[in-house]
């Protein structure tokens, strides 16, 4: 293959060696979860607050002000709600973010929840060249250490997103899962041309995220968002239809996004629909990644 074909012009061998380098291998769905449980329940939160304008170079006080808010008001809203419901849950935060917060950091740790990796400043991974992506995985490693006092074992990359050499840098951390893929509803581990990694994948959707829902968009043309209520209905579909199948129900959210008030709606009758059911694990990432590990091994 030369530089100047196009995907059409690619022979047999080329476009399968794409497919191939990151894929989903065996499934992990364990026969039950924990204590007989009949659905496993991991819910996560991405506190990207600032770096989500700075990843861009963009220093307003207006945008800045709009990440501060997760922080500030949405992340202690959600920490309380959480715990009015006993739920455990991960919060994956770039480094940058957890260094402007370190006292939001600490208090996901002193609840119980987990904190995982979530780029240096939410950076666009597939952009940056192998040794600025590793070099920073291993600063934002090194960072949340620091902060928490526990080595982080998951990553969720910023984009939900992998370059061809994430997999590798993945592995180099000793992470044991990773959450950014979308090949499966239930935790599934990664191939890497071929070849078990060992690596779980705890996949996401955008389904089972607020961002594509909640956010409204100013530029160029004014789009509301989804009432809450709705977004609400969404989830608990894809809650409903776990339980039947017996597997993973895994949401993402944001603390800028669903932490206003009346988007806490959408989460506040979420977990009441779900406490409305027995057989329920709520479980953080990490805790999934290693319970299918230990089961399906």
């Amino acid at each position: 293959m030369t530089a100047d074909q196009q995907p059409w012009q690619w022979d047999e061998r080329t476009w399968r060696a794409h497919v191939a380098r990151v894929r989903a291998g065996r499934p992990l769905r364990p026969a039950s979860w924990p204590g007989g449980a009949r659905v496993a329940v991991a819910l996560s939160f991405d506190a990207d607050h600032e770096t989500i304008p700075l990843r861009h170079g963009e220093t307003g006080p207006g945008k800045l002000a709009q990440g501060e808010y997760g922080s500030r008001v949405g992340a202690p809203r959600v920490l309380r709600l959480l715990e009015r419901f006993g739920v455990p849950a991960s919060f994956f935060m770039p480094a940058v973010s957890a260094l402007l917060h370190p006292e939001e950091v600490r208090s996901y740790v002193a609840a119980g929840h987990e904190v995982g990796m979530h780029g240096w400043i939410h950076e666009s991974n597939t952009l940056l060249d192998p040794a600025d992506e590793r070099e920073l995985a291993l600063r934002a490693a090194d960072t949340l250490e620091k902060l928490t006092g526990t080595r982080p074992v998951g990553i969720r990359t910023p984009a939900w997103e992998f370059s061809h050499h994430t997999l590798a840098i993945t592995r180099e951390l000793g992470l044991r899962y990773d959450s950014s893929l979308m090949a499966d509803d239930d935790p599934y581990e990664l191939l890497a041309d071929g070849e078990p990694t060992g690596v779980v994948e705890i996949p996401v959707e955008w389904i089972r995220d607020d961002v594509p829902y909640l956010t409204i968009e100013h530029r160029g043309g004014l789009r509301w968002s989804t009432p809450p209520r709705q977004v609400a209905g969404v989830w608990c579909d894809e809650f409903d239809a776990a339980l039947e199948e017996g597997g993973l129900f895994q949401l993402t959210m944001h603390p800028h996004v669903i932490g206003h008030r009346s988007r806490m709606v959408a989460l506040r009758e979420l977990l009441e629909h779900i406490d409305a059911h027995d057989g329920v694990w709520y479980a953080t990432h990490a805790q999934v990644a290693a319970y299918v590990l230990e089961q399906c091994s």
